[in-house]
């Protein structure tokens, strides 16, 4: 079944076209030049279909990409003509703005929120140096400045005379502007949400053509109820209405424009959230005298919950009443952080009890997160209605994009609101889920860093429980780059051995020490520098003390010994482990009739015995018994049923295959060797052809001093190889460290 590309449905494919804009934006130096100011060209003159022009600019901009440099490539208006251009929270100059954009013909201009360095004025000056700068009808100029200057300043919109639609939403706009603006001869649309305006009688001048008006939280309005009503009563052709107020004032404009009968007659869209002494009679008789009604925003008022106002119909309904209302809310008002609260809120009630993924909701959420990233109630909220959605089987039902979307976000969550005890538990139990841990993309460095750091700064055993289980399969999924930088930082190995030490002590063993040590395990992996920051705080005589306090639990046994391995494969921290209590304890694993933990004790073994009598510290007689021992007990262990450790690299075997004075080392790696390749050919034998492994292993075979226990082996993994090779045709020649299989 074909996927519809126009519908930004997270479960299909991305767009063919959406990917080669995000290339493109992403390597956008690649293809260009720079001018002597800095600023970019594109080396070949490419033209470009005028609504790609404008997706690319749209895409710089959303990327956060869209600078004074890279605007550059738009300065070509014979191959890059825009028409719609959105510079969405771009930080650009009012120079760098006037070069690039404002020779284009536009018909619409969206700057809503781009750096103080633009400002309205800078805009307005700039779309006039362009004879065709009549042709812009659309400008949205939200969230900005006025003027640089401090100064009074000459508004200039009325150079605009073609604008059919401006907003000015949270902009220190003053009536001496609007004055400006309601001389437009084709004004059909104004938004001054959150200005500074205190009279809105110029707005008679509009009275014949103005179809949309948002005046949502007018906080300096200086007119009465009377005197309001008085002016937008005269908008006869008024069609969408918006006197919404998510600050909850008082005022009863709501209240006296529902029961004035005939007032605006054209109306098919009215907005009164947040406004109170609204009922739902009086909604109810509003829309009855006007049947061609299509919306009535009821969000934060006391009405909105009869049948008749459900949402389900013609009629769309933003409010609290049910999940119809609420999804309408979030869609709406993703723009005001106080409706995105109050909708949060009580979808959080609903999300308890949903027992189906539900996508459709879960994107809603996202859009209120991703426009309000630093209003801690929004992001509180959200994250709550997060974990709801996501939890135990609901998450496997999510758009895996739109989950990598959303890990994002509750990431950049922790990261804005460090000391926010609740904020942190909504993300961490969010975070932990087998679905997003293990298949969603995301930065997951960034993520082992941050759990890590919560898990420093609180003691709260059960969050403790689910820090660690993150951080261990975080760990096993790094690069070894990123496990050695995270490992390296000191205080996250103390706090993981003080949990460790705090559960020995006690004599726990739980999921919390399981995690723990696997989390420990996977930190060391190929980390010479965190081995040694573990052998430095006292590692090693804690884990004795581990494996002496939990003698019959194999599972901890394990993980101690896979870490212990981790250790002994660093040359220069053998002497710390020839301790002669130590190597009893290893003596004695070897000999356990569970092959997963004889088999890492074994490796300790190997690692230490592998260098030579020079390098031993302790009795010639006890290297060379424990030598006998790991032979014998590497000739009798059975074939495991499944595999018990997955690898990141061969390397580390490769200088035990060569120690031909040291069966018993040989051995050891060839069967390790053997063990994951018959068990997961696919990766473990790619891996090691990858990795120069089938000349190793022909020149151990071949090798006079070989034992015949080391070449059966061998002679088992090449022809292991020759059937992978035969199967995926990959080439003979063309690393991965010890850790455990996911929990």
């Amino acid at each position: 079944m074909a996927c519809n590309f126009l519908n930004s449905d997270e479960s299909c494919p991305a767009a063919l076209t959406d990917l080669c804009l995000s290339y493109v934006s992403q390597n956008l130096e690649g293809f260009c030049v720079k001018r002597p100011d800095g600023s970019l060209c594109f080396r070949e003159a490419v033209l470009f279909p005028q609504e790609l022009a404008d997706q690319l600019l749209a895409k710089m901009a959303t990327e956060g990409l869209l600078n004074d440099s890279t605007v550059g490539v738009f300065r070509n208006c014979e191959y890059l003509r825009l028409r719609r251009a959105c510079i969405r929270t771009a930080r650009i100059s009012a120079e760098a703005f006037q070069k690039a954009l404002c020779p284009h013909r536009l018909l619409e201009l969206d700057a809503a929120r781009v750096n103080a360095d633009l400002t309205i004025t800078d805009i307005l000056q700039g779309l006039a140096t362009n004879k065709d700068c009549q042709s812009l009808q659309r400008l949205v100029l939200s969230g900005l400045t006025m003027s640089s200057l401090e100064e009074p300043i000459r508004y200039r919109f009325s150079s605009l005379q073609g604008l059919r639609s401006l907003s000015l939403a949270n902009v220190d706009f003053y009536d001496s502007g609007l004055s400006d603006v309601c001389s437009l001869p084709r004004l059909e649309s104004l938004d001054l949400s959150n200005t500074s305006v205190t009279n809105l009688n110029p707005l008679l001048g509009l009275k014949e053509r103005l179809r949309s008006l948002t005046l949502h939280q007018m906080k300096r309005l200086e007119m009465s109820t009377a005197q309001l009503l008085g002016v937008i009563g005269q908008l006869d052709v008024l069609q969408h209405l918006d006197i919404s107020d998510d600050k909850q004032f008082t005022s009863d404009v709501a209240r006296q424009l529902l029961g004035q009968p005939g007032i605006l007659p054209a109306l098919i869209s009215l907005d009164v959230s947040g406004r109170k002494q609204v009922t739902d009679a009086a909604v109810k008789a509003f829309v009855e005298e006007r049947p061609g009604m299509t919306f009535m925003g009821l969000l934060a008022t006391d009405a909105g919950f009869s049948d008749f106002l459900s949402g389900e119909g013609n009629l769309k309904v933003t409010g609290e009443a049910n999940e119809t209302q609420i999804c309408e809310a979030l869609r709406r008002y993703s723009e005001r952080e106080g409706f995105v609260r109050e909708a949060l809120f009580h979808l959080f009630s609903l999300t308890h009890v949903m027992e189906k993924p539900r996508p459709d909701i879960l994107k809603l959420v996202v859009l209120g997160m991703k426009n309000h990233p630093a209003t801690l109630n929004v992001q509180l909220a959200a994250s709550a209605c997060v974990f709801n959605l996501t939890k135990q089987d609901l998450a496997a039902g999510m758009p895996v994009r739109l989950l990598s979307t959303v890990t994002q976000l509750l990431l950049e969550a922790m990261r804005t609101f460090p000391n926010h005890q609740q904020l942190q538990k909504n993300c961490l139990l969010s975070l932990c889920s087998d679905r997003i841990l293990q298949e969603v993309p995301f930065n997951r460095f960034e993520a082992a860093k941050l759990v890590m750091q919560w898990l420093c700064n609180h003691e709260d055993q059960n969050m403790q429980r689910m820090a660690v289980a993150i951080i261990s399969i975080l760990a096993a999924k790094l690069s070894t780059e990123q496990t050695a930088q995270l490992g390296a930082e000191l205080f996250i190995v103390r706090q993981l051995l003080h949990i460790v030490r705090q559960k020995a002590t006690q004599g726990v063993v739980d999921a919390t020490l399981k995690f723990t040590l696997s989390a420990l395990w996977n930190l060391t992996d190929e980390s010479p520098t965190t081995c040694r920051n573990f052998i430095e705080n006292q590692g090693l005589e804690l884990f004795i003390k581990v494996l002496e306090s939990f003698p019959s639990e194999s599972s901890i046994q394990q993980k101690v010994l896979g870490l212990l391995n981790n250790i002994a494969e660093v040359g220069e921290l053998h002497r710390e482990l020839m301790v002669q209590g130590f190597l009893g304890h290893i003596r004695d694993l070897l000999h356990s009739p569970e092959v997963e933990v004889s088999y890492f004790a074994a490796g300790i073994l190997a690692h230490l015995t592998s260098r030579g009598q020079e390098a031993w510290t302790l009795s010639l007689a006890l290297r060379a018994s424990l030598l006998e021992q790991l032979h014998s007990a590497i000739m009798k262990w059975p074939t495991p049923e499944c595999e018990m450790v997955a690898y990141r690299s061969f390397n580390p075997f490769f200088p035990l295959l060569e120690c031909f004075h040291t069966p018993g080392v040989q051995l050891w790696a060839a069967w390790a060797m053997q063990h994951v390749c018959s068990k997961n050919a696919s990766r473990y034998c790619s891996m090691l052809l990858e990795e120069g492994g089938l000349q190793q292993l022909e020149l151990v075979q071949a090798h006079p001093q070989t034992h015949k226990d080391v070449k059966r082996l061998a002679e088992s993994i090449l022809e292991s190889l020759q059937r992978h090779r035969a199967r995926t045709g990959q080439p003979a020649h063309t690393h991965i460290c010890r850790r455990p299989p996911p929990q």
